[in-house]
């Protein structure tokens, strides 16, 4: 797993970063998902994909981030499980390993109820013995009236560029025959990336995720990104995590105080730019320096082919020139 990996998705597991993103993805902003009520869940996703046991072949998946939440949505509880798959780069692939995840997701859900059940009959539950259920109920373990809990996945995208990945199911098929595809389920792909928001939809977010995303979708316009990192206050009091981020994905080296848990990116960048400047002035020097013994080497080299008593390799090795730049001279000369 490289640098880029690690950071983002440190960062995402956060419960105020999580819940920020889907709050701006799904609900434009309003607070509806509380950290708070975020739950950590297991990563680890192992099951059989046809969600019975002893069909198919048992696969074992790690999400990035996982967790469950009861949202009030219109005064009514909604349960949803959510998972953030961080991508530094694009995966071409994505639509279906995202639909890989939910379906063991959806599979684990059900074999729990069943399992559920299983449990319920052996300890001679009443309302469980009740029940009763009917031969498809029994097979499947999965009652009609049992239901599942929605499985939302969506993906951040930490680069300045575009995602030219497909966005669908439907867009990886070699099939694109309307007719056909009508009886194929797509999968669609949630995505939050920089370059395909309006800076009033990154405003959305309220946690440093807006930085984030500020900062990356400008970083190869570094004029534009120094007049709103300065203008914008925020900017100067970022979290670590945030700020490592940033560094890692852009390639702004930012120096940290370890001893600090905020960063003023706004001192990190007229500091990189500073760098920048002195390093274009050293290497305006010493190109300068090298032109210059360049040029004393062409005036004597001319001035050994005006004499005429040196061969063309005793002024190259003399002059420190090549034959063939010494050969051109001479036809220059005449």
């Amino acid at each position: 797993m490289g640098a880029k990996d690690i950071f983002t998705k440190d960062y995402t597991k956060e419960s105020e970063v999580f819940a920020d993103a889907f709050n701006q993805y799904i609900y434009k902003g309003e607070q509806v998902i509380k950290a708070e009520n975020l739950r950590p869940l297991d990563t680890n996703l192992t099951g059989i994909p046809h969600g019975a046991e002893g069909a198919g072949v048992p696969v074992q998946k790690y999400r990035d981030a996982l967790k469950s939440v009861t949202a009030m949505e219109d005064e009514h509880r909604v349960y949803l499980l959510l998972a953030i798959e961080a991508q530094s780069e694009v995966h071409h692939a994505m639509p279906v390993r995202n639909m890989v995840y939910d379906a063991l997701q959806y599979a684990a859900q059900v074999e729990e109820t069943a399992r559920a059940h299983r449990k319920a009959r052996k300890a001679g539950e009443p309302e469980e013995l009740e029940k009763k259920p009917d031969a498809s109920e029994y097979l499947s373990g999965f009652y009609r009236e049992d239901r599942l809990i929605p499985v939302i996945t969506l993906v951040l995208y930490f680069s300045p560029g575009e995602w030219d990945g497909p966005m669908s199911l439907h867009e990886m098929l070699a099939v694109q025959d309307p007719e056909i595809l009508s009886f194929v389920s797509d999968y669609k792909l949630n995505l939050i990336a920089p370059w395909q928001m309006s800076d009033a939809e990154i405003d959305q977010f309220n946690t440093s995720l807006r930085e984030v995303m500020l900062f990356i979708k400008y970083s190869e316009d570094r004029t534009k990104l120094n007049e709103m990192v300065e203008k914008d206050d925020r900017f100067k009091n970022m979290d670590r995590k945030a700020a490592s981020v940033i560094s890692t994905v852009t390639g702004v080296e930012i120096e940290m105080n370890e001893e600090e848990e905020k960063v003023d990116m706004c001192q990190a960048l007229r500091e990189m730019m500073e760098d920048a400047t002195n390093e274009g002035i050293q290497q305006g020097i010493q190109q300068g320096m090298q032109q210059g013994m360049q040029d004393e080497r062409i005036a004597m080299a001319k001035r050994m082919l005006a004499k005429r008593n040196f061969s063309y390799e005793e002024i190259a090795e003399l002059s420190a020139l090549s034959v063939e730049v010494v050969q051109a001279l001479a036809i220059e000369k005449v």
